[in-house]
């Protein structure tokens, strides 16, 4: 990795994930200076991925033209501004924001899908809608509940866990404890899961599934489309959102999934019109731009984002 050669400030931006890490360095007039990924050491305990992000931020700012203005972090599980309470996959409990770094400059800590919420929101697919659900669709499902441009987190900080969703409440038991969850169904894992054990195979991908036409394949697709229809009917009855923004490794089945979820949600709202299906704008750079917004609000700049140019057929942020 190369330093940047700009002069401009700065801040560092980095999206947690169960197994990697994306981190960047993110001008105030948007752009992208650097961009790096690290593998994240969650089967070596909190302590150790805790160290591994401070020592990935220490990294990316001694790479800047002077010091950075301020760290924005996303990362997983029950999540404040001030701390990281508890992940249980990255096994850390009630871990201040402070301790992510050695730099005496200021943190901010953001959940992961709500702070590619905020991404999308001030950035990407939602630039032009003021309340939405954005809903991506990976390894698990978990939504980030956009009101009048903010994410939003609920009383203690878990809104958003749409995946626990029971949409068939005597079906198959979650990982979670509950049965018949959104997740179960419908999530990128399970599909591809469910499928391997009906068929008797192994490590069967979710895109393969999506693609095959066979009898299993139809049936467990069509599971999944039903429990999403499900649980987005009864979101768009509860809050009303503007548009529906579908992302994540699911999403790119692009018509195979949307079309057949936009039918089954418009014939589940007997009495009312369906909000627009909306592919997610920004992808897997979607954490860490939003990442970048919180380090400018930790910084004291929470009016920088909504004027940034991006481009996401060719990258995250240009200038």
């Amino acid at each position: 990795m190369s330093s940047t050669s700009s002069s401009s400030s700065f801040v560092v931006a980095l999206d947690v994930g169960g197994t990697s890490m994306k981190g960047g360095l993110v001008s105030d007039s948007g752009k992208v200076l650097l961009s790096e990924r690290r593998p994240t050491p969650r089967t070596e305990g909190g302590d150790a991925v805790v160290a591994a992000i401070s020592d990935f931020i220490g990294h990316l700012a001694a790479a800047g033209d002077g010091e950075p203005a301020g760290v924005g972090l996303a990362v997983p599980g029950l999540v404040t501004e001030h701390a990281a309470v508890y992940a249980t996959n990255l096994g850390w409990r009630d871990v201040p924001a402070s301790a992510f770094t050695t730099l005496d400059i200021p943190v901010m800590l953001g959940h992961d899908v709500r702070t590619g919420g905020l991404a999308e929101s001030v950035l990407g697919a939602g630039r032009d809608v003021a309340d939405f659900l954005f809903l991506p669709i990976g390894t698990g499902i978990a939504g980030a509940t956009v009101i009048r441009g903010e994410p939003y987190g609920g009383s203690s900080g878990w809104a958003g866990e749409i995946g626990h969703t029971p949409v068939f409440p005597d079906g198959e038991q979650c990982a979670c404890g509950q049965f018949g969850c959104l997740e179960t169904y419908a999530s990128a894992a399970s599909v591809g899961r469910r499928y391997s054990q009906r068929a008797g195979l192994e490590g069967v991908r979710a895109e393969q599934v999506v693609t095959s036409d066979d009898p299993i394949a139809i049936e467990i697709w069509d599971e999944a489309v039903e429990a999403l229809s499900l649980a987005l009917a009864t979101y768009t009855l509860l809050l009303d959102p503007s548009a529906i923004v579908l992302g994540g490794g699911l999403a790119e089945a692009g018509p195979a999934l949307f079309d057949p979820v936009r039918t089954r949600l418009v014939k589940r709202l007997a009495f009312r019109d369906a909000p627009p299906l909306i592919p997610a704008a920004l992808g897997v750079d979607a954490g860490m731009l939003g990442a970048a917004l919180l380090g400018w609000r930790a910084a004291g700049r929470p009016e920088l984002g909504p004027g940034w140019d991006v481009d996401v057929r060719s990258g995250p942020l240009v200038s």
